[in-house]
This record gives C-alpha cells, sequence and structure tokens, in this order.
C-alpha cells in the first residue's frame, strides 16, 4: 500500500488511487492469480505512487507482482474512467476508519507476447501471489470477492471492446448452469 506518515494516499472523497490488470493470451483467457497463503484469487492490481502516471504503476506492479517487462506485453486498452470499490469497514485498519473508503482504479487490458515461463511470482521480495492460471475472460465476475464484483464486470466489460471476437457476458453467463444470465 502507498503511505506518507504511515496512511494510505487518498482523494478527497477517501479512495486510494489504483492500477488493475486484466492479463489476457491469444486465447483472450485471462491471467488469474492466487494470493499468497488464501485460497483468494484476484487480477494483479496496485497503488499508484505520488507523482506516477497509471501506466507507470501498472508496468511498475505488473513487474513486482507478475514478473514481466514491457517488452512481454502490448497494451490493448484502458477505462477511461476511475472504477471505484468500497472496502467493508471491518477489513479496514481501525486508525484508517473515517477516511479511507476504497479504491479507484484505472484498468488495463494486456495482451501477452511473450511466453508464458516469463511469468515470475517471485520477482519481488514481498510476492502477492503463489499461483496463477489462465482462465476464461468473464470468470472472475462471479469468482471475485464481493466488494470487488462490480468493478471486476465494469472493467471487463468497457475493455471487452478491443476483444471484438469475445462473446459478451450474456452469452457466457447463458453457458454456466448456477449464474443467473444478467
Amino acid at each position: 500500500m502507498n503511505f506518507l506518515e504511515g496512511r494510505p494516499v487518498l482523494d478527497r472523497e477517501g479512495y486510494r488511487p489504483n492500477v488493475g490488470i486484466i492479463l489476457t493470451n491469444s486465447r483472450n483467457e485471462v491471467f488469474w492469480g492466487k494470493r499468497v497463503r488464501e485460497y483468494s484469487w484476484q487480477f494483479p492490481q496496485g497503488g499508484i505512487k505520488p507523482g506516477e502516471s497509471p501506466e507507470t504503476a501498472m508496468y511498475r506492479e505488473l513487474l513486482e507482482e507478475v514478473g514481466l517487462l514491457p517488452q512481454h506485453v502490448k497494451i490493448l486498452g484502458r477505462t477511461r474512467d476511475w472504477l471505484r470499490y468500497d472496502v467493508p469497514s471491518h477489513w479496514v485498519r481501525r486508525e484508517w476508519r473515517g477516511s479511507y473508503r476504497g479504491q479507484k482504479q484505472i484498468w488495463y487490458l494486456l495482451r501477452l507476447v511473450g511466453r508464458e515461463s516469463d511469468v515470475n511470482l517471485r520477482a519481488s521480495h514481498h510476492p502477492e501471489f503463489d499461483g496463477w492460471r489462465w482462465h476464461e475472460y468473464w470468470a472472475p465476475v462471479d469468482e471475485v470477492i464481493d466488494f470487488k464484483r462490480n468493478v471486476y464486470l465494469g472493467a471487463l466489460s468497457e475493455l471487452s471492446r478491443f476483444l471484438p471476437e469475445l462473446e459478451s457476458y450474456g452469452q457466457y453467463a447463458a453457458r454456466q448452469p448456477d449464474l443467473p444470465v444478467k
């Protein structure tokens, strides 16, 4: 987390600026990372440092969390604006309650142009993930923790325009027997 004097860097509304990364392969499957020592999966994401552009933060987080360099990926697109989610108050450190609401994110859609063997989850001293897999494009919407679900659906929906051959979320959901069609 980005901190100044022990506190996260927040905007006026209490959101921490952040980037989210949707990394795809040639089959339009997405990188799905398993958080260290948890059975919790998510896309790579991380805070934007003061003075850092969203794109610079995205490349830094991509290296820290996935071990990929700029030459390993191609940017296909990014969200036009910030997408926000609130973190439930019982997950917020007591000393931040009342000021920290959650995260606001710019999302990037990337294509892996390097090799899968370029992925290195141990590229930093504090790994975020201890496992990963390729997953159907829309599957993370229904697998991510509840409070991130709308942001994931928003990011995947907005960025799907860069993958014209991709089925819609409705088509995906219709193929899933346990999902309501949205």
